[in-house]
C-alpha cells in the first residue's frame, strides 16, 4: 500500500516540556492505524499537528508524497484530512442534514439551501459507507452513536481521505460500537485511511492493522496487529507489565449501608430525570450502574451526595433519613464523592496538593487549631503521608493541582476522599481520560475500599470497567432502574440491549 500522510521528525514543546520529540509516524492508505500512549505521552499534540490546530516547531508533514504545510484546520480539510473530536461539534438544534454540510451548503436561486440536493449527497454518502441516520431528525433528538456517524459523514462531505477519530467508542453501547466498526471497515474498503485513538487495547486489537505507541512524547514502537497482542502493547505504552484482571478476596455483601426509596429529581432543564429509582447498596459491595450517558446517572449521583434536591423519595443510610441532609453533613456521616469532572468538581485547581487533600476538613482537628487557624504542621504531615501512600506523582506538596497530569489528579481526589475512611462512596467514572496504569491504579483501590467494608455506587460508561469490578450489576435507562443483574449473570450484549431500551427475557 501507498503512504497516505507521513510525519517525519515531529517535535513540539510547551513552555520548555516536550510533547513530541522527534516523532516519525507512517500510515498507508486504505489502513486502520491505531495511536497508543499513556496520558502526556504526546498523541493528541501530534493528531493536533496533523490537523492544523498546533504549528510543530520542527519537522515534516508528506500527503500523498508531497510536503505540505497545515497552518490550521481549514487547510488540513484542504488536503483531505478530517477529525471527528471526542466532544461531538454539532449543531445541537440544527437536522442532520443541515449540521452535514454547514458551512459548505448547496443552494439555489443563489441563497436558498438546495435540500433536495443536501438530502441526496447524504444519502449517498450513508449509504456508501454503511452510516445509517435520518438526516432529517433534529440533532438533540437523536442518540450518540447516531451523532457520531453525523460527525463521520461532516468529514466525509469535505472529502477526507484521512480520518482521525478520537476516543471514538467512550460513550457508546456495544451494539453501537460494533456499528461503528462497521464503518471504519467500510471505509477501508473504499481506500481511506483512519487514525483510531483510544485507551482501549480490545479495541485496537479488533479494528486496526498497525499500532504505534507513544510514551513521553517519543514512538516506543509500530507494530502488525497480527504479531502482537494487549499484553505487550499494554507493557509497550507502561514499560511494565499490567494485569487486567486481580485476586479479589472473596466476601459476602453485608447490611444495606443506603437505600433509596421511589426517588424522583428533575434534571436542569426541569424535566424529569430520575422515575421512581429504588436501589438498596450493601457493605462489602461494588454497585455498578450501567447506562448511556443523559439517563440520569450525574442528577442520581448528585441527589445522593447532596448537591441536587430530589422532588420525591427517601435515602436511608444506615437506618437513619437524611433525604434533606446537607453534603457536608453526609460527608461527615462518612460519605465520600469520586465525581464525574475531577476539575471542575473534584479539585480547586489554583489551590495546591496540600491544600485539595485536606478540603472540607481544613476547619477541623488535626487541621485546625483551636483559633480555627490552619495546622501547617499536621497538614503537611497528613499531605506527605497521602503524596507516598497513594503515589502521587508531584514535585511537591505545595504545587498547583492545575499543573498534575490528570492521572495525578485523581489520585488526590482519591486520596482525600478515601483518607476519611468512608462507609459510602459514590465514584463516577472514576477512570474517564485515564491512561491503563492510572486505571490499574483506581480499580485495585477500589476494590480495596470495598474489601473493607465499603459500600460503592459505580457510574461508568465503560462495560469492561463495569464486569470487571461490579458484584451487581443496575441499568438505568431514561431515568428509571430498568434490570439488576448479579455479575456472575451479566453480559456485555445483555447490558447494551437494556441500556438502550431493549428487553431480555
Amino acid at each position: 500500500m501507498s503512504t497516505a500522510v507521513r510525519m517525519v521528525n515531529i517535535t513540539k514543546t510547551f513552555s520548555g516540556l516536550t510533547a513530541n520529540d522527534k516523532i516519525n509516524f507512517e500510515v498507508k492508505k486504505g489502513e486502520v492505524h491505531g495511536l497508543l500512549g499513556e496520558n502526556g505521552a504526546g498523541k493528541t499534540v501530534l493528531m493536533k499537528i496533523l490537523y492544523g490546530m498546533h504549528r510543530p516547531d520542527q519537522g515534516q508533514i508528506f500527503v500523498d508524497s508531497q510536503e505540505v504545510r497545515i497552518e490550521n484546520s481549514a487547510k488540513a480539510i484542504s488536503f483531505g484530512i478530517g477529525m471527528v473530536h471526542q466532544h461531538f461539534m454539532l449543531v445541537p438544534s440544527l437536522t442532520v442534514a443541515e449540521n452535514v454540510v454547514l458551512g459548505l451548503e448547496p443552494t439555489k436561486y443563489a441563497y436558498l439551501l438546495n435540500i433536495d440536493k443536501t438530502l441526496k449527497d447524504i444519502k449517498s454518502l450513508s449509504d456508501r459507507y454503511r452510516l445509517l441516520v435520518n438526516p432529517k431528525a433534529v440533532v438533540s433528538t437523536i442518540p450518540v452513536g447516531e451523532q457520531q456517524r453525523v460527525e463521520i459523514l461532516k468529514a466525509l462531505y469535505r472529502r477526507a481521505e484521512i480520518l482521525i477519530l478520537d476516543e471514538p467508542t467512550s460513550i457508546l453501547t456495544p451494539q453501537e460500537v460494533e456499528s461503528l466498526f462497521e464503518a471504519i471497515r467500510a471505509l477501508k474498503q473504499q481506500g481511506k485511511s483512519v487514525i483510531f485513538i483510544t485507551h482501549k487495547l480490545k479495541e485496537v486489537c479488533a479494528i486496526c492493522d498497525r499500532i504505534t505507541v507513544l510514551k513521553k512524547g517519543k514512538v516506543v514502537g509500530t507494530v502488525e496487529k497480527t504479531q502482537t497482542n494487549s499484553d505487550e502493547l499494554a507493557e509497550m505504552m507502561v514499560g511494565h507489565e499490567v494485569l487486567y484482571t486481580f485476586e479479589r478476596e472473596h466476601t459476602t455483601p453485608g447490611k444495606i449501608i443506603l437505600q433509596i426509596e421511589n426517588l424522583n429529581a428533575f434534571n436542569d432543564r426541569k424535566l424529569p430525570a430520575l422515575k421512581n429509582v429504588n436501589l438498596g447498596i450493601h457493605e462489602f459491595e461494588i454497585l455498578g450502574l450501567a447506562g448511556i450517558e443523559g439517563n440520569g446517572q450525574t442528577e442520581l449521583a448528585e441527589v445522593l451526595t447532596g448537591l441536587r434536591e430530589p422532588k420525591s423519595g427517601k435515602i436511608s443510610f444506615l437506618d437513619e433519613t437524611i433525604t434533606k441532609i446537607s453534603t457536608h453533613e453526609r460527608m461527615e456521616r462518612g460519605f465520600a464523592n469520586v465525581p464525574e469532572d475531577r476539575q471542575k468538581t473534584g479539585l480547586v485547581l489554583d489551590f495546591s496538593v496540600l491544600e485539595n487533600l485536606i478540603l472540607g476538613r481544613q476547619d477541623k482537628p488535626p487541621f485546625a487549631t483551636k483559633w480555627l487557624t490552619l495546622d501547617f504542621p499536621n497538614a503537611t504531615r497528613f499531605a506527605e503521608q497521602s503524596i507516598k501512600e497513594y503515589s502521587i506523582n508531584t514535585p511537591s506538596d505545595h504545587t498547583l493541582a492545575r499543573y498534575l497530569s490528570g492521572g495525578t489528579q485523581q489520585r488526590v481526589v482519591i486520596a482525600r476522599e478515601f483518607s476519611r475512611r468512608p462507609k459510602f462512596i459514590v465514584a463516577s467514572q472514576p477512570t474517564r481520560g485515564l491512561d491503563i496504569g492510572a486505571t490499574e491504579y483506581v480499580h485495585r483501590k477500589l476494590v480495596e475500599m470495598r474489601d473493607q467494608g465499603c459500600a460503592i455506587l459505580l457510574i461508568t460508561a465503560d462495560l469492561d470497567e463495569m464486569l470487571a469490578l461490579s458484584d451487581r450489576i443496575a441499568v438505568i435507562y431514561e431515568g428509571r432502574i430498568v434490570a439488576v443483574r448479579e455479575r456472575s449473570k451479566a453480559n456485555e450484549l445483555e447490558l447494551g440491549l437494556l441500556m438502550t431500551g431493549g428487553k431480555c427475557e
